[in-house]
């Protein structure tokens, strides 16, 4: 990749994360001028810089109105680097239920990897956070989705996500979803312990994960 490209990205990044609205939206005009990948630009630019102040937000060096502005900025990158995506859509969308368990407020990562998924062509249900068990099964059986997506920050929730798959064992219809986890507290073993389908440790990794999850190229 040539060095210039690297170097946009990162100030992409850096410009969410110093809450610069104005120069994040020069430099996503910057990136589609100089015909480079728009969803790449969000991936390692926008997304990056916002899972970085999702970080800083963690360690308490930043809070809400940090997030906000941070979120603020990204979303003004968003609005200018969407519509130049390359849609590699085969027909079908793919549906993926969303939310953040029972328990927990904490929605930048969920924010981040629906972004993501959004971007990447599948079609994202999002029921927002404090979601109990049930109401994941419910709408996943409801909207037919292919994809139920568990997040959460917090280690007194995680019990929630072992709730799901053990309400979709009970109702017999584990086979007909894919569960996947992520989150602060969340692990692979901990994903291999309560029987989930895969776990993604970034927005980045989750679409891959979710493509390889519906059977699609990674």
């Amino acid at each position: 990749m040539p060095e210039g490209k690297d170097e946009l990205f990162k100030k992409l990044s850096d410009s969410v994360v110093y809450m610069d609205e104005s120069l994040t939206v020069q430099l996503s005009n910057e990136v589609i001028d100089k015909g480079y990948d728009a969803y790449e630009a969000i991936e390692k630019g926008l997304s990056d810089g916002m899972e970085r102040a999702g970080k800083l937000f963690e360690e308490e060096e930043y809070f809400i109105p940090e997030l906000l502005m941070c979120s603020d900025a990204m979303y003004a990158g968003l609005d200018i680097l969407k519509p130049h995506i390359k849609t590699k859509e085969s027909g079908e969308k793919h549906r993926v239920v969303i939310g953040v368990v029972e328990g927990d407020t904490h929605d930048i990562g969920k924010n981040l990897v629906k972004i993501m998924l959004e971007t990447s062509g599948f079609d994202v249900i999002d029921l927002g956070r404090d979601i109990p068990p049930q109401k994941f099964v419910e709408t996943a059986k409801e909207v037919e989705a292919k994809i139920i997506a568990l997040s959460t920050l917090m280690t007194t929730t995680m019990e929630g996500m072992s709730e799901v798959i053990r309400i979709l064992n009970t109702l017999g219809i584990r086979e007909s979803f894919k569960v996947m986890v992520g989150g602060g507290p969340i692990s692979q073993s901990f994903a291999d312990k309560i029987g989930a389908d895969g776990y993604s440790i970034n927005a980045a990794e989750a679409v891959r994960l979710a493509r390889r999850l519906v059977g699609g190229a990674a």
